[in-house]
């Protein structure tokens, strides 16, 4: 097939990459002008194509793409999760690529949400839930969900939304959680946390490529699926395991309660029965991948 990736050089964009790449597909990546996360792409398969675009110019990739696509993954997304005028434009990069999905006659688009869509759920979070986000990104995530599924049902374009939960694994950005704390406990560093008391649940990036794959091609038009592992836990049994597989000796210090209080409980069943799709990587297995990088 053909593929369109917008977001491509990002943390889950270039796993989907190179998911897509590996098994064949005619990949256009469509990349930021300049970002130096493009360098990842420096020696390619020739079936790989790469496209710079400003995000403002979404509604014109099909000019820089001589022939028709068969699917359009939209995973670009920007800014901070409270700055109202970015979240605010993301929308409209959104729609534009539901428009340019359309002139490259795209029989389905992908559009990744997140879990911040739900906002603070209390107890097992599953794709029926009404959505309730607590900040500027979750609530365009929800604005971007709702106004590409009516612009793709007047275009005559199969639509598919997943809303991705907490990812792991490779080119993670630092000053995230998880990739901090094993980086301490591998220098040997005094590390301090919040109580850690929230239920998680992680998901390697790579497995998360293959289920956005999954749902591209797999997954019902019309449907929201959840990415993520569904082997939930305290946020604690996490922080435990990666301690006694890097350092035993490590000086954690468990604070206060998070603020706000997001625990994460995910269904995943509809994406395992519609898709067929397992994650592969345990949590084990992906701190050993981590540690080896490093």
């Amino acid at each position: 097939m053909r593929v369109v990736i917008t977001g491509a050089a990002g943390f889950a964009g270039y796993s989907l990459v190179e998911a897509l790449v590996a098994s064949g597909d005619e990949v256009y990546a469509i990349l930021r002008p300049h970002s130096n996360h493009n360098a990842r792409f420096d020696n390619h398969e020739s079936n790989l194509h790469l496209i710079e675009i400003d995000c403002s110019d979404f509604d014109k990739i099909a000019e820089h793409i001589s022939e028709e696509c068969d699917i359009f993954y939209h995973l670009a997304w920007f800014g901070g999760r409270d700055d109202f005028a970015v979240q605010n434009r993301n929308i409209d990069y959104n729609l534009k690529a539901v428009e340019s999905a359309h002139k490259l006659k795209c029989h389905r688009f992908v559009g990744i949400g997140s879990q911040a869509e739900y906002g603070a759920v209390s107890g097992v979070i599953h794709e029926g839930l009404m959505p309730k986000p607590i900040n500027a990104y979750g609530s365009a995530k929800v604005a971007a969900m709702y106004l590409s599924k009516r612009r793709c049902e007047q275009l005559g374009i199969e639509w598919v939304w997943g809303r991705i939960f907490s990812l792991y694994g490779d080119y993670e950005p630092s000053g995230r959680m998880l990739p901090d704390l094993l980086t301490k406990l591998k220098n040997n560093e005094i590390i301090q946390l919040s109580s850690c008391e929230q239920n998680w649940d992680y998901l390697h990036v790579r497995d998360a490529a293959e289920a956005i794959v999954s749902i591209g091609q797999a997954g019902k038009s019309g449907e929201i699926y959840n990415i993520a592992n569904g082997d939930y836990r305290s946020l604690k049994s996490f922080v435990n395991e990666a301690i006694e597989m890097i350092n035993p000796d490590a000086e954690v210090i468990f604070g206060e309660r998070a603020n706000p209080f997001i625990s994460l409980q995910p269904d995943v069943i509809k994406i395992k029965n519609h898709t067929g799709w397992q994650p592969k990587i345990s949590f084990n297995e992906g701190v050993k991948r981590f540690i080896d990088s490093m």
